[in-house]
């Protein structure tokens, strides 16, 4: 008689203690894309009201539909992006009255919760969720919440099996949230989850590497087959593209994280691509080397031809000329100087021409073959320390 469900225990007094416990039944999915996770909870919520106080030392479950008639408080979800009571087959609400005046009020909900995430070093990531309860219209000075029994007033988490995720500890805090319309109680529940990186493991990183040495094949194939060099290489090329298009597809496309597969990916498409440089430079230095030494046995060939002939012309001459030494007069008159310049220019100009050889020669793959030699060393070793520095990076620090 007199209640009214329109004023907060305690009206005009002191602020209603609210102790709140929490059971996970389920976290259904966890978003990268959207950066939310969705789960169905269980919240209970007791509190004390002086005027539902009667005798004996018995509790009463009522009808959920008589919340209608009580005080309950306004608590709701922080960051909560969608959120619904199950009414399967009536509203999933539970009233229980104490002899003393404590009510135990009890809702099923499923929500779905922003958590933002760094995905830079994902799928080797650990992310930090949270979900925050908090009064909406009674400030501090009207209601104050509480946790019943500090980290043990949450339940479930620790048995949930999720598909990539393993929960690895949570813990409770209370805090409180400071807007201009006042202060107001909030608790928090703040949980670890550790991706599973085995699925990545066999889904992107052993494909990848498995495709990186597939490319070093090319390296014991001999330079002059030119289809199963160029084959294995733009196969492997394009194998890896596709891998990495679909590596990227699960993401959102608007996320600009650069994650640590991406860094693997890329790192095995340079080898991959490195593998096919590599050969079109040996075969390119052998293709060189090959066509310079026929023009130079044809080249040969005609100066001792040309020699010859001088010789028996010089021979036939020789009989038909007379050379009188007294004859020849050596004056200053006669030194055309013009012929001295034009000599000098030809001499700097040849100095120049034999040391800018000299500098090609010394990038000029003088052996071609050997490149094949080193790649098979080289490319391996680089690639393992690579890796090395890759997963000591991702893994601890």
């Amino acid at each position: 008689m007199g209640y009214n469900k329109y004023l907060r225990p305690y009206f005009g007094g002191d602020p209603v203690q609210i102790a709140m416990t929490l059971d996970v039944a389920s976290i259904s999915s966890i978003s990268e894309s959207d950066m939310d996770y969705t789960a169905t909870i269980y919240l209970q919520q007791r509190w004390t009201d002086p005027r539902l106080v009667f005798h004996g030392n018995k509790s009463f479950s009522l009808d959920a539909r008589l919340v209608e008639l009580l005080w309950v408080p306004d608590t709701y979800i922080v960051e909560s992006k969608r959120s619904f009571l199950h009414d399967v087959t009536v509203g999933n609400r539970l009233i229980r009255l104490f002899s003393n005046g404590t009510i135990l009020y009890a809702l099923r909900i499923t929500t779905t919760v922003a958590c933002n995430m760094d995905l830079s070093k994902y799928p080797m990531d650990t992310q930090t969720c949270r979900l925050q309860l908090e009064s909406w219209g009674y400030d501090e000075n009207d209601v104050v919440f509480t946790w019943l029994r500090g980290n043990d007033s949450v339940h479930g988490l620790e048995k949930l099996q999720l598909s990539q995720y393993t929960v690895e500890h949570y813990y409770t805090l209370v805090s409180k949230s400071q807007m201009e319309t006042g202060n107001y109680p909030r608790l928090i529940l703040q949980f670890e989850l550790r991706r599973n990186v085995l699925y990545f493991i066999l889904e992107t990183y052993v494909p990848s590497t498995l495709l990186v040495m597939l490319s070093w094949v090319s390296f014991w194939i001999t330079l002059d087959s030119v289809p199963a060099r160029t084959c294995i290489g733009v196969t492997t090329v394009l194998s890896m593209t596709t891998l990495m298009i679909g590596s990227r597809s699960s993401l959102s496309k608007t996320n600009c994280f650069i994650k640590a597969i991406d860094v693997y990916l890329g790192i095995c498409f340079s080898f991959i691509f490195g593998a096919l440089v590599e050969y079109a430079m040996a075969h390119y230095s052998s293709s060189q080397k090959c066509g310079a030494k026929g023009p130079a046995n044809e080249l040969t060939k005609e100066m001792r031809e040309v020699n010859i002939t001088n010789v028996l012309n010089s021979s036939i001459t020789s009989y038909k000329q007379k050379i009188s030494f007294t004859s020849i007069e050596i004056s200053s008159d006669n030194v055309n100087r013009s012929d001295l310049t034009m000599k000098t220019h030809e001499k700097i100009k040849c100095v120049l021409r034999n040391k800018m050889h000299r500098i090609i020669g010394y990038f000029t793959i003088q052996n071609p073959s050997n490149v094949d030699h080193y790649s098979k060393l080289l490319f391996p070793l680089f690639f393992l320390l690579v890796n090395v520095f890759y997963w000591a990076y991702y893994l601890y620090f």
